[in-house]
């Protein structure tokens, strides 16, 4: 059975169609999407309810974790919700809401020797150790080792990560498409105007397809 891992979708319902066709996808076959189905595309309510009808795994993204604790009441008082965010929160049905709530942080898929995470790890911490914040948001370790949620933090988290399994995980359009040894970043930055973009396993082979436009300016998110 293959198993389709794909980035980050934010709400690209017709692109998350298109990459399932592209990658030949069958009923039955594993797909995990690795965080991020809503905020700042068109279709947040569409990309959730597929998921839900095609028997999608997933996990948990750091903007699907926003809007929930919106949609739980946990907000920080004198916050205010981004339009972005507050579109989600308009046309998410009870059964969407329900879906984004079980997603886990994390997924362990033995059967491949992979790991599906949005964030990243932390290299030499175990999995049980690992804290939230760095599975929904980690992006660079400093020269110090010290992780961060920036870009300009340091090294990709991933280029320090020694296995032995292979580790898919989206989170850092900036950067783009990753490939190190152990671990594959996969938001091309579809939402942006880029591509949503798939790796799929055990034919060890990357898909992609095009956005349809641009959505939302990467510089302004």
């Amino acid at each position: 059975m293959r198993t389709l891992f794909i980035g980050d979708v934010h709400g690209c319902a017709d692109e998350l169609d298109a990459l399932l066709k592209e990658c030949g996808w069958q009923p039955g076959e594993r797909v995990v999407l690795v965080g991020d189905l809503v905020a700042k595309g068109p279709d947040s309510a569409g990309v959730v309810q597929r998921a839900r009808e095609l028997g999608l795994k997933a996990v948990r993204g750091n903007h699907d974790e926003h809007v929930l604790r919106w949609y739980q009441g946990q907000q920080k008082p004198g916050k205010k919700l981004k339009p972005e965010h507050q579109h989600v929160l308009d046309t998410l049905r009870r059964a969407d809401w329900d879906y984004l709530d079980a997603l886990p942080l994390y997924l362990r898929l033995p059967d491949v020797n992979a790991l599906a995470v949005h964030g990243g790890f932390l290299p030499g911490v175990s999995l049980r150790r690992q804290r939230q914040e760095h599975l929904l948001n980690l992006r660079s370790i400093a020269s110090d080792g010290t992780p961060s949620k920036r870009v300009d933090g340091g090294a990709p988290w991933a280029s320090h990560w020694r296995g032995p399994e292979l580790v898919l995980f989206g989170h850092d359009a900036v950067r783009g498409l990753q490939r190190h040894p152990h671990a594959f970043g996969l938001d091309t930055g579809c939402v942006y105007g880029g591509r949503l973009t798939a790796y799929v396993l055990p034919e060890g082979r990357f898909y992609s397809v095009p956005a349809r436009r641009m959505y939302m300016d990467m510089h302004a998110a």
